[in-house]
């Protein structure tokens, strides 16, 4: 678990990408033996995605982070088949990976309405169970959210993805002159006059070894996956994370990102991808792009 000081949270806080939580499906009925009636069965917990939800919208209203459904009713005299226990609907953010606790994905919910059998509820008491209800499935599940934008803003660390997401979008991310300024994804929206929309995530800065998890990097990484497309953004001036690191040219950058993504995950390269290249008002921007175009068409010159 990455821990951060006080200072962090509440400032960047606001969004959470992983929540763990306790489902449980809720006990049957008891039977009625003497008439040989059944008892109802419990009810389930069902995760059903909805646009505009959050993980801390969740985290925020259930901090328990606890989910039970209804007991079924018990068989009687009255009604000799209990009716079905209250099913347990939770509303999850679009994009959503469900995981078992030890992180194998069970199921996924990426479009408005999609539903997800969390916990099954308990069968009631019958003759097949000697009268006797059965308690509800029980487990702890992981909530993994993956971003879904129609465009990704991919680069390193102050290449300038936030100050471009600012200028074509509504959205206002944190802005400044030093590395991971962004520290949470931004999404945002380019509104067209014909009413079309475009949503561009603004991914955080990426680090070399960010495909082996270094500086966070799957944390980063995985919101890449669900993005129809995406732009890498490329300071023309080259990049250098700290006066201990390497030095990497414009070219060497784009390099080293498509590498990044592919030794994560190979299918990230299929992706259609667009090249962005920015700090164009610096001192011998012209001549660096001049070299950037003639590495780019003769890449093993």
């Amino acid at each position: 678990m990455v821990r951060c000081g006080r200072a962090v949270l509440r400032k960047y806080g606001n969004f959470i990408d992983d929540l763990r939580l306790y489902v449980r499906g809720g006990a049957g009925g008891m039977g009625y033996p003497r008439l040989g009636g059944e008892g109802g069965r419990g009810g389930d917990v069902w995760f059903v995605a909805r646009e505009k939800t959050t993980l801390k919208s969740i985290r925020d209203r259930y901090p328990q982070k606890r989910f039970v459904a209804g007991t079924g009713a018990n068989s009687s005299v009255k009604a000799l088949k209990g009716e079905k226990g209250k099913d347990c609907e939770v509303h999850v953010p679009l994009g959503i990976s469900v995981l078992c606790d030890d992180g194998k994905q069970i199921g996924e919910l990426n479009a408005a309405g999609e539903r997800f059998l969390a916990a099954r509820g308990g069968l009631g008491g019958s003759l097949a169970t000697n009268f006797v209800p059965c308690k509800g499935q029980r487990r702890i599940v992981r909530l993994d959210l993956k971003l879904i934008a129609d465009v990704g803003l991919v680069g390193f660390p102050n290449a300038g993805k936030s100050s471009l997401l600012s200028k074509i979008s509504h959205a206002k991310p944190v802005i400044a002159n030093y590395a991971f300024t962004t520290i949470q994804p931004e999404l945002g929206k380019i509104m067209y006059a014909d009413y079309k929309q475009i949503s561009v995530a603004d991914l955080p800065g990426l680090i070399e070894g960010a495909h082996a998890n270094k500086g966070m990097g799957h944390k980063f990484l995985k919101h890449v996956e669900r993005t129809k497309q995406l732009l890498l953004v490329v300071d023309i001036s080259g990049f250098q994370l700290s006066v201990k690191t390497q030095y990497r040219t414009a070219f060497e950058t784009i390099l080293l990102l498509t590498k990044e993504l592919e030794l994560y995950k190979e299918e990230l390269l299929t992706k259609p991808a667009l090249l962005a290249v920015n700090k164009m008002d610096l001192p011998c921007a012209k001549d660096n792009l001049n070299e950037l175009m003639r590495q780019l068409q003769n890449p093993q010159v």
